[in-house]
């Protein structure tokens, strides 16, 4: 399988499965049906994409690395299977972007306390769709100020949908640390929009 594979499905619409028809398609696909893997693809593309925006603005790289992951899934002579297709490929995503960031020699984006840097758009908040552009400014700042983990925590249990279990299994930590970052993360975020309001009003 080459580059040109993707070149016939990468831009069709996704199929907008559930998790269990994600399952399903993980099974056909580890039978070897390319259907399935070519449906996998679509459905996650842009979700894979947007995550690895978070890590990198190069787009040429993080594009390269998601047909890589997909090329390297069905080139594997062994296919396990997974409790989430949706965790498995962001984690596969994030650890791959960092694994190729160090073989390209780029700087791998990490800050001083080790995080890998996770950075926030106004893209990114769509559920501030209807506020006004001053509101959204504010949520972003308060954002911009949170660890770069607790930054990626939110966005995958809020943005993703993401279950306790595959944020840990993304994020590499238990499922206790994950409830207790997140709880962290909304109080420090709460405490500084409320900050940011008595500054300004």
């Amino acid at each position: 399988m080459d580059w040109r594979y993707f070149a016939t499905f990468r831009f069709q619409p996704p199929l907008l499965t559930t998790a269990n028809q994600d399952i399903t398609l993980w099974e056909s696909f580890r039978k070897g049906d390319k259907e399935a893997f070519a449906a996998l693809f679509r459905e996650h593309y842009e979700i894979l994409f947007r995550f690895g925006s978070k890590f990198t603005a190069d787009t040429e790289l993080l594009e390269d690395c998601i047909q890589e992951l997909f090329i390297e899934l069905w080139q594997a002579k062994s296919r396990a299977p997974v409790l989430s297709v949706k965790a498995y490929l962001l984690k596969s995503l994030k650890y791959k972007l960092l694994k190729t960031f160090k073989q390209k020699g780029k700087t791998v984006p990490l800050v001083d306390n080790g995080d890998v840097a996770f950075e926030w758009s106004h893209e990114t908040l769509l559920i501030l769709q209807q506020e006004n552009a001053e509101k959204k400014q504010k949520v972003l700042d308060a954002l911009g100020r949170l660890s770069n983990r607790q930054k990626e925590i939110i966005y995958l249990k809020y943005y993703q949908n993401l279950s306790y279990e595959e944020v840990s299994e993304i994020m590499n930590i238990n499922y206790q640390v994950a409830r207790n970052l997140l709880y962290q993360a909304i109080k420090s975020l709460k405490n500084m929009l409320a900050m940011l309001i008595l500054l300004f009003f």
